[in-house]
């Protein structure tokens, strides 16, 4: 063992600069924003933000940084904060799922699943049952539960992609 580590070992202390915690809580502020920015979308124009705005937003929140709490954690409590208080119109950036089925669960599991569903984009029962749709991420398990237990784990639910935003129609 190197001289002075068993010090540490046995007082239990490790001395960090007020530099390399400054360094640490930058490091973890911008991780939250970048976050926030890849999870949200502004309401008004459905477009991410950039990174630069959310860090700004967050400044005027005064939010600071919890460093025994994850970036993850904490970007979902600033996104609840920036909703809250209104600082800039963001809302989470939905998922584009696909839902299939039997064509006889079809109807029974679009009951179900409509209210859990921001849109649908397409709904069909030829060969199999199919509904394409926008959904908001915190419903994904409650989606999958349903379809699971209504179609005995016969029916399936795809993510046909993370983060629907305007930037999606623009590179189609």
């Amino acid at each position: 063992m190197l001289p002075g580590h068993g010090q540490i070992l046995a007082k239990g202390d490790l001395q960090v600069s007020e530099r390399e915690r400054q360094v640490a809580t930058t490091n973890t502020f911008h991780e939250i924003a970048v976050i926030v920015a890849d999870k949200c979308i502004n309401t008004e124009t459905k477009r991410p933000y950039p990174v630069t705005m959310i860090e700004k937003a967050m400044r005027d929140l005064h939010f600071s940084v919890k460093p025994n709490q994850s970036a993850k954690q904490q970007a979902l409590e600033v996104i609840k904060q920036l909703r809250e208080k209104e600082v800039i119109p963001i809302q989470r950036a939905q998922m584009r799922v696909r839902i299939t089925a039997a064509p006889k669960d079809g109807k029974r599991i679009a009951e179900k699943l409509r209210p859990l569903m921001a849109s649908t984009e397409n709904e069909g029962f030829d060969p199999q049952f199919e509904l394409v749709g926008l959904i908001d991420p915190g419903n994904f398990r409650a989606i999958d539960e349903v379809v699971s237990a209504e179609t005995k784990g016969r029916g399936a639910v795809e993510v046909l992609s993370l983060r629907e935003s305007a930037d999606a129609d623009d590179q189609a």
